[in-house]
């Protein structure tokens, strides 16, 4: 077994940094039977063998160690999405960017530091498309004494989640080798249960029993890979009050539209004549690449006296390309900005980045036959640079000054300028494959315009920023231009770690750089990632101990480039 946080160091940050309770779990992935969809002789990987994984729950301020014991054929990693992890990105997990896989045996030691977040996070796997089947809740309530900015009866969680016909590391690692389309899911899950459209699954739909009168917070955590989702509820609206663990100001609304790696609160009171409603998870799709069109459902049910037979009514969603409608939604998101949860949007930017967001071909290697577009290979890129993960983690490369690991010269612009969202096919397909971070100075005020692109197949892509929550401020179709500015919201813009950056257009999004340490920033359609839609933010110290990287524990996951 591997070694674990020495006893002295452990506490020395237990004191310093500790604000709440002190928590303890123990994760252990391994193999487990599984039965579904047909499926009587598989295996998958789990943790404590759930899927979805267990929940974590928390009070605001609280610090929770989780113990990950790795009992499974090959390594991964554990990342806590959405938890900003102060000063210590030593347990934030993304592959080769903070740690190197835990090794089959072995057990690693997490510190979750919770600090400023409200609401629902999630935790999954970091390595190849294992969170796939690795993931689950983190439910952080208010800190004791004070209360939820709204009233409702019972809670519940909601895990959307992409079933695979086979193991995801297999479906990855064939892709890559291939520069091929990676397999698409077969099915979407709620609670682990595919739901009665697919096969051997009728008695496997996920109900959820209200009482007539009673409000209910669902707590709706998006874990899939690939695919953005609508999600409504026959004949009853649903009101919007929070997104990955920041408040929102109260949205009524009769569907919504979830990426993969966001959160959404919403309240749903049982208001309607007692019955059964189908709550549906449907897709979004602005592509022309391949996609899973399958929906799922799950069952609203009334407690009490009446015909239980009865077909469910279904919710009318926007379809599968309703770009309008996704975007709509997305828009009239605004952050609560109360007197207890007030909005502090930099409005001082002393430092403009623009990255452009492109799906790219790169050649084929020769004396091989890949599968992707005209014989090439599938590849992305920001701002023309597919990222390249390194053999050992930058953190640790980064903390200990080793050279020639990374590039500190990721650009602040495009590599050129052209009509972005236009005709592009004069122009080359093909990015940079290398390893470059954006370094940041502590307490810079940051402003990133992500900016769409026409390449290959041009899609919403949302972009996951690690050890920050963000203000999105502005978004739109088409080019940016600098005209945009003064229509920014800098009064409520929603403060959230995920963000849908329309299909051929633009988004901004400002954050102040006060968390110094290594964070990845990559988009959450894992095809994308997987390609290179990725880079790392290197936030520099600053000048105080509370403002400085925090030294790694007695033991990290060993990397066998190092």
């Amino acid at each position: 077994m591997g070694r674990f946080l020495g006893v002295g160091f452990t506490l020395t940050l237990l004191f310093c940094m500790a604000q709440g309770d002190v928590l303890h779990y123990d994760f252990v992935v391994k193999e487990t039977p599984i039965d579904k969809l047909c499926e009587t002789d598989r295996t998958i990987l789990t943790v404590n063998g759930m899927f979805p994984g267990p929940e974590i729950r928390a009070h605001k301020g609280d610090t929770i160690y989780v113990n990950v014991t790795n009992m499974g054929p090959y390594g991964f990693t554990i990342h806590w999405h959405g938890v900003r992890q102060i000063q210590y990105p030593w347990s934030d997990g993304p592959e080769y960017i903070t740690q190197c896989p835990i090794p089959t045996n072995s057990s690693f030691l997490q510190k979750v530091i919770l600090t400023e977040e409200e609401g629902t996070l999630w935790w999954h796997a970091h390595s190849d498309w294992t969170r796939a089947t690795i993931h689950g809740p983190i439910i952080i309530m208010p800190t004791n004494g004070t209360n939820y900015p709204y009233k409702f009866d019972e809670q519940h969680t909601i895990v959307i989640s992409e079933w695979y016909a086979r193991d995801t590391k297999d479906i990855i690692d064939e892709a890559l080798a291939s520069g091929g389309d990676p397999d698409l899911s077969v099915a979407y899950t709620i609670n682990g249960q595919p739901g009665d459209t697919y096969a051997c699954s009728n008695d496997s739909t996920y109900n959820l029993t209200v009482v007539q009168g009673k409000t209910y917070l669902l707590r709706i955590i998006h874990s899939g890979l690939n695919e953005e989702m609508f999600f409504g509820i026959a004949e009853h609206n649903i009101t919007v009050v929070g997104m990955d663990g920041a408040y929102l100001k109260p949205l009524n609304t009769n569907f919504l539209m979830i990426t993969p790696g966001q959160t959404m609160d919403v309240l749903v009171t049982a208001d309607q004549t007692p019955g059964r409603y189908y709550m549906v998870f449907s897709p979004f799709v602005d592509t022309n690449a391949p996609s899973n069109d399958n929906v799922t459902r799950g069952i609203f049910e009334y407690s009490g006296s009446y015909n239980h037979s009865e077909t469910p009514a279904l919710p009318e969603l926007p379809g599968f390309t309703n770009k309008s409608d996704a975007g709509n939604f997305t828009i009239q998101l605004r952050s609560l900005n109360s007197e207890e949860h007030p909005s502090t949007v930099p409005t001082n930017i002393t430092r403009n980045i623009t990255i452009t967001v492109s799906v790219n071909q790169q050649p084929c290697p020769a004396n091989q036959t890949c599968t992707g577009p005209d014989g090439s290979m599938h590849s992305a890129s920001l701002n023309n640079i597919s990222f390249w993960a390194p053999s050992i983690s930058i953190l640790q490369a980064y903390y200990n000054k080793t050279s020639g690991v990374y590039n500190k010269t990721f650009p602040d612009t495009p590599p050129f300028v052209f009509d972005y969202t236009g005709d592009v096919s004069a122009l080359g397909e093909a990015a940079n494959v290398s390893t470059e971070v954006l370094m940041i100075n502590y307490n810079e005020e940051v402003e990133i315009r992500f900016q769409g692109t026409n390449f290959g197949a041009a899609e919403n892509h949302p972009m996951h920023l690690h050890g920050y929550s963000f203000y999105v401020v502005g978004m739109g179709d088409g080019n940016f231009s600098d005209s945009y500015i003064s229509e920014y919201n800098t009064v409520d813009p929603p403060y959230v770690n995920t963000v849908g950056l329309p299909k051929n257009g633009w988004t901004s999004i400002r954050f102040k750089a006060d968390n110094p340490g290594v964070w990845f920033m990559h988009c959450h359609l894992e095809r994308h990632s997987s390609w290179g839609m990725d880079t790392v933010l290197i936030v520099k110290d600053g000048p105080s101990n509370d403002q400085k990287l925090l030294p790694p524990p007695g033991y990290m996951p060993p990397c066998s480039g190092s």
